[in-house]
């Protein structure tokens, strides 16, 4: 991965080849397969084997072993099998590492249930085991994925989770363990190989939104946010402008000037575009870039803000997805606008009553400086919606509400129908969990104010916090086509990791909105 002078640690990447042979043949210091728990009447969990490529691989014998150390085949539980516990094993490695997929995978096929919709598919199981068992695999030089895939599309999904579980936060002092760092994915015969590039481009783009959303936030200001985004767009062959707090002043950018004033550090609005040649079709991507948010005058709790760094996980996802997209060489222009500011309470900071004019001219009257997020955002998309894109998506971790409603593993998705379903088809077929959400008319009037066009957020109420943030929004998308995506929980993980999540930024949303933009491509 590109190394950027801004003080920014970004993680490497395993190398990713796929092998159409053998397990015998693979020469990798581990070899990694998955396991279901057991069903009916079975007596102990199953190995995930029923393709060609372990051959002289006895899995019975494999799935006893592995239960006597302690393998039930529960959902991300991780085993490891000596090559020397199964004598005459043709495995060129020392030791299996057994996953377990639990009852995901016939959750997934259960009509009576909502895994499915919310992306647990056969696919999507491999890839999360994939990324469990990479997780665990830290300080190992190689690993051969065996997890008989039946597609290109599995077999996708399997490289994907070997690269992003691998992800380890190269900025931490002590430094981490070194990843995993070479990965292999056994492919069964008939199965045609991936392009190693599709996997990479996405595992490029999830682990710079987790750097960027790990990095402290006394490093990481929107002047420095701009700046790497200047060299991302230099490493992808993208455009970039920079719009700085003068210039923000000089075009009307009331929102996030009114954000910014309480820090030192001034708001930035970056611009980056995607142009590639002959794209006839084109969508608008905003972030929302609060590089640290204390609430301002409406101070948050203290043990609320050590996760607030995490508030330009939008941005960061916005650039993240970009530079997949670029990487990728889809046929479809993007053009990206990342609405960076911190929020403070000290100097000339806004205050509750206060009256700012967002871009392109409506008035807004704060009534909570904690709800600054939608402010830097209408900014971005009043001035997005004037290229005239065939879609426009909002990425913000906008509202605890969202947390309240959704839990921290399913981020909400609200806007105009058709669109805010295609997000929800391409969660699905990403493997991520999108709820659509409904922003219902009858909630519009809490956002009337006496002094201005609005105000920015309902006080004295708790009910429908995302939908009213979703509805401010909506006030400055005009006619197009729009997706609001509030990934508040799901963008941080401030507990311990799971599956192949590890803790701090996620990456959550990267694959969606990747998926998204390839149904855009000419």
């Amino acid at each position: 991965m590109t190394t950027y002078d801004a003080p920014v640690a970004l993680t490497s990447l395993p190398s990713l080849s796929f092998l159409g042979a053998p397990a015998a043949q693979a020469r990798a210091e581990v070899l990694v397969l998955a396991a279901r728990a057991p069903q009916g009447a079975e007596s102990g969990p199953r190995l995930l084997a029923d393709g060609p490529g372990l051959e002289g691989l006895d899995l019975p014998a494999l799935e006893a072993v592995a239960a006597t150390l302690g393998l039930t085949g529960a959902l991300d539980e991780v085993v490891r099998v000596p090559a020397a516990a199964l004598p005459g094993t043709p495995v060129a490695a020392d030791v299996l590492l057994v996953v377990g997929t639990g009852e995901e995978l016939a959750r997934g096929a259960d009509p009576t249930r909502d895994s499915q919709a919310l992306g647990v598919s056969r696919a999507a199981v491999l890839e999360r085991a994939a990324a469990r068992a990479a997780r665990a695999l830290a300080g190992t030089g190689s690993a051969c994925f065996s997890m008989s895939p039946a597609d290109e599309v599995e077999a996708l999904h399997v490289a994907q989770g070997a690269l992003t579980g691998a992800y380890a936060w190269a900025g931490r002092v002590p430094a981490p363990p070194a990843p995993l760092g070479r990965v292999l994915v056994l492919l069964p015969e008939g199965v045609p190989a991936p392009r190693p590039a599709t996997a990479l481009a996405l595992a490029e783009g999830v682990a710079l939104t987790r750097d960027l959303v790990n990095e402290p936030p006394n490093r990481l200001t929107p002047a420095v946010f701009a700046d790497l985004a200047r060299d991302v767009a230099a490493s992808a062959g993208l455009e970039v402008e920079v719009l700085d707090e003068r210039a923000l002043a000089e075009q009307g950018f009331g929102g996030i000037l009114g954000v910014g004033k309480g820090s030192v550090h001034p708001p930035r609005l970056v611009r980056l575009v995607w142009a590639p040649e002959g794209a006839r079709r084109s969508v608008a991507m905003v972030g929302k870039g609060i590089t640290f948010d204390s609430g301002g005058l409406s101070l948050k709790p203290a043990a609320s803000m050590p996760e607030m760094k995490s508030d330009m996980a939008g941005a960061a996802t916005v650039l993240g997805t970009l530079l997949a997209a670029a990487r990728l060489g889809l046929g479809v222009r993007v053009e990206a606008w990342l609405a960076l500011a911190e929020n403070l309470p000290a100097a000339d900071a806004q205050r509750p009553s206060d009256i700012v004019t967002v871009y392109g001219g409506t008035t807004v009257e704060i009534t909570n400086t904690d709800a600054e997020g939608r402010l830097v955002m209408a900014d971005a998309l009043a001035r997005a919606v004037r290229e005239e894109p065939d879609a426009l998506l909002d990425v913000a971790t906008l509202t605890g509400a969202q947390i309240v409603a959704l839990g921290e593993h399913v981020s909400g998705v609200m806007g105009t129908p058709a669109l805010r379903d295609a997000v929800v088809s391409a969660a699905v077929a990403a493997g991520e969990a999108f709820w659509p959400m409904p922003l219902p008319e009858h909630l519009r009037s809490r956002l009337d104010s006496p002094y201005a066009a609005l105000r920015n957020a309902v006080t004295g109420s708790r009910g429908g916090g995302m939908l009213t943030a979703g509805l401010f929004l909506r006030e400055f998308t005009g006619s197009v086509p729009w997706a609001h995506l509030d990934v508040a929980g799901p963008a941080f993980n401030d507990g311990e990791p799971w599956a192949g999540v590890p803790t701090g930024g996620t990456g959550a949303g990267v694959a969606t909105l990747l998926e998204l933009l390839r149904g855009y491509e000419d």
